[in-house]
């Protein structure tokens, strides 16, 4: 993978097109208007926010907390497909 601030530089459509490419989905929720699908990205976690219009890219720093990162998915995430 990308370093982190490789991938932060590149152009939206470049990290969409790095996220289909190499990105795992983990989980998908909503959150008003917003379709947020997280994924696993090398040793990163990262978040596509889809709008209407408009898709935005947030990437979790290397020192958050896996559990932090996954609380919002808790429900939506089959345990049994990681362990298996």
């Amino acid at each position: 993978m990308q370093e982190y601030s490789m991938f932060q530089k590149l152009p939206i459509r470049s990290q969409v097109e790095t996220l289909s490419k190499n990105g795992i989905i983990l989980a998908q929720r909503r959150h008003k208007q917003w379709l947020i699908t997280l994924y696993s990205l090398g040793n990163a976690y990262v978040e596509l926010w889809a709008g209407k219009e408009v898709e935005v890219i947030g990437m979790f720093h290397s020192s958050a907390k896996p559990m932090e990162v996954l609380e919002p998915y808790i429900d939506k995430i089959d345990v049994d497909d990681l362990i298996n």
